[in-house]
């Protein structure tokens, strides 16, 4: 009797609320909590069943909030193989195809950042961490406060079709 091979199911993109989005990384990511609003929340699903979500917003960063650019606010998975990276591709094609020319995420520097590297995105800027308490606006840091990897993945400009005939 010979063994015969597990076929995994692949992962397939679900659209999800925010809420959904929101109570998936309230359980399961590592430093933090929900967000506030989005422009759109992706989740990957294996038989049915929801292993990782990603919520995509406008970036947090003034500078980068230029109309053009979507940002990961949040990215969480159950740790199931494969689908950080899937979810980083699903997000950006979501995101081109909406529009965007740019999508960003920001990770913590002790991260390696290999599933995004891979993904082909690329890093292009280190953020020393800080407190966003001040006085003329106090407020109790419920984020990590070190320092933090931005890492871009740019849509190539699309080449002007030729329709003519031969």
């Amino acid at each position: 009797m010979t063994d015969k091979p597990v076929r995994v199911q692949r992962l397939e993109t679900v659209r999800i609320t925010l809420a959904e989005a929101n109570d998936f990384v309230a359980r399961f990511h590592r430093h933090h909590g929900p967000v506030i609003g989005h422009l759109f929340s992706l989740a990957a699903a294996r038989a049915g069943e929801i292993v990782g979500v990603v919520i995509v917003g406008r970036p947090v960063a003034r500078l980068r909030d230029d109309g053009e650019t979507a940002e990961i606010t949040r990215l969480c998975t159950d740790g199931t193989r494969n689908a950080c990276s899937y979810l980083y591709g699903a997000a950006a094609r979501a995101a081109f195809a909406l529009g965007f020319r740019r999508i960003g995420t920001y990770i913590l520097a002790s991260e390696p950042g290999t599933t995004l590297v891979a993904a082909g995105w690329r890093q292009i800027g280190e953020v020393r961490g800080r407190s966003w308490d001040t006085p003329s606006r106090p407020r109790v840091d419920r984020h990590p406060t070190q320092d933090k990897l931005l890492f871009e993945l740019a849509n190539a400009p699309c080449e002007p079709t030729d329709t003519r005939d031969g």
